[in-house]
């Protein structure tokens, strides 16, 4: 049968917009609408400004009921629906596109935690609770949420639910997949699914919440998650580290985890170039290390339980033996928290750092972790060979197999122009590597509207047909934000 993959471009205003805006102000009052350009700026643009959009009005929903009241009042009408968390997504996966043909749903005004249990260590939040307020709630309770990123005071749970995402501790806790126990949300009918309630076994068939988990908003609006927590940490040591090679980390990151076990919690790599960056842009700045290093990693080992005192020795005995079989150059300990913080602060300053550099395209990538090393040895001048002038930099998460490989365009090079054409070759070509070295091209980060022409020419057909196959199916009309992660079939194509 023919797919039925509407494109936002493909579907039209309500005949009657205006009986549309007024029907969504009497279920959401004055509070929940906006269609005022000046309001719904700041949210029509994503966080890198690579996408601006328009959108019919800006709703902002109280409650699920709320919620699945709009959904269902879009789908009476044909409306597309654009849903969004924090806007921090790094893919425009939360953008509208410039037809001005759908409605932006914000759920940020959803942010309650309704239940923190330490006894069970379970928490249901709502989709617009922040990271980092239910952070600052589970260590009140004695507890801690292991999912951290350096977006964590704009990021929701909601987002990142939707988006599947990673962080700085996926190397020891995994995923956002890992720490979800169950899911409410709106499915495109408008009607909730309601699987919050968290079971060790249920096998009732297909695990329809990991279905919704990394969808992009594409099967359903995610209104809240029950979530899982682990005990506070008793103490940590954080160390950095330098060395001249990449490959050098990629054997120094075994011998740690070796040496560490399930205490070793990060293990974030950054080269010379993104530490200098991150120099340049923060005022009071100073590289960790004396010397100048071509590579740097950032590591850091927690326990729950145990004497501080003893983990800290075993890092330090781990570290000089590291040191006398050459796997580092240099190292420094932190001495307290407050030194440990600003360690952290200088590898979760690399983003910002690099936006003020000018263009660049970046990519969220991963191969098998054993291969990252060789990877970024070979890619980076690859690239700097094949396009004058522009820098390659690859930094992140060495201990999952995930870095982040940004390409900085070259000195002059026009904003906007200059992404969207040698940097599309680039990262085209950038993906055919990752590709043929057995990796994704989104790691972390989704996949959203900004590559989902490139999953369409590299993903496995296969994969892709069952991808189409489930949302033609839960979404028939293809009202849910459209245009994201689901690559369209070619023109005339048919799936099944």
């Amino acid at each position: 049968m023919t797919m039925a993959m509407n494109s936002i471009a493909e579907l039209s205003a309500p005949s009657d917009t205006r009986a549309f805006v007024d029907a969504l102000g009497s279920l959401l009052g004055p509070k929940g609408i906006a269609t005022d350009a000046e309001a719904m700026a700041p949210w029509l643009t994503d966080w890198r400004g690579r996408y601006t959009g328009r959108a019919i009005a800006l709703v902002s929903p109280a409650s699920t009921d709320q919620v699945a009241d709009v959904v269902a009042l879009c789908g009476k009408h044909g409306v597309a629906i654009v849903p969004q968390g924090g806007n921090s997504g790094m893919a425009g996966g939360a953008t509208p596109d410039k037809t001005g043909t759908a409605i932006l749903l914000s759920l940020r005004r959803m942010n309650t935690i309704r239940s923190l249990d330490p006894q069970s260590g379970q928490a249901v939040c709502e989709a617009g609770v922040i990271l980092q307020t239910f952070h600052e709630a589970a260590e009140e309770a004695g507890l801690r949420f292991p999912l951290t990123l350096g977006g964590k005071g704009s990021a929701t749970i909601g987002g990142l639910v939707s988006t599947n995402a990673g962080g700085t501790q996926v190397l020891r806790h995994g995923t956002m997949r890992a720490q979800v126990l169950g899911v409410e949300a709106v499915l495109p009918n408008g009607k909730v699914f309601d699987a919050l309630t968290a079971l060790k076994k249920d096998n009732r068939g297909f695990d329809l919440k990991q279905l919704l988990i990394g969808s992009e908003g594409t099967l359903g609006i995610v209104t809240a998650a029950t979530l899982r927590l682990l005990p506070a940490i008793k103490s940590r040591v954080t160390a950095w580290v330098g060395m001249d090679r990449i490959t050098t980390a990629g054997d120094l990151l075994r011998h740690v985890d070796a040496a560490m076990g399930d205490t070793l919690e990060g293990f974030e790599v950054m080269p010379r170039k993104c530490l200098d960056n991150v120099i340049d842009h923060l005022p009071d700045a100073r590289s960790p290390l004396q010397s100048r290093h071509s590579w740097h990693a950032l590591i850091e080992c927690v326990a729950t339980t145990g004497d501080a005192a003893a983990l800290r020795d075993k890092v330090e005995a781990t570290l000089a033996d590291a040191a006398d079989n050459d796997l580092l150059d240099d190292a420094i300990i932190a001495v307290n928290e407050r030194q440990a913080d600003d360690l952290w602060t200088l590898r979760d300053s690399i983003s910002a750092a690099e936006r003020a550099l000018g263009p660049a395209v970046q990519h969220d990538i991963s191969v098998p972790v054993d291969r990252m090393p060789a990877f970024i040895e070979k890619a980076i001048p690859a690239i700097e060979g094949d396009h004058d002038g522009v820098r390659a930099i690859a930094f992140g998460h060495l201990g999952d197999g995930n870095v982040h490989f940004h390409v900085i365009a070259p000195t002059g090079a026009t904003p906007g122009a200059w992404e969207e054409t040698e940097g599309k070759a680039i990262s085209a070509r950038v993906h055919d590597l990752v590709t043929q070295w057995g990796g994704s091209i989104s790691a972390e980060h989704g996949i959203g509207q900004m590559k989902v022409d490139e999953l369409g020419r590299l993903g496995d057909p296969v994969a892709l047909s069952m991808m189409r196959a489930v949302k033609n199916a839960l979404d028939p009309d293809g009202l849910l934000n459209p245009g994201k992660l689901v690559p369209s079939l070619p023109h005339g194509g048919a799936g099944s």
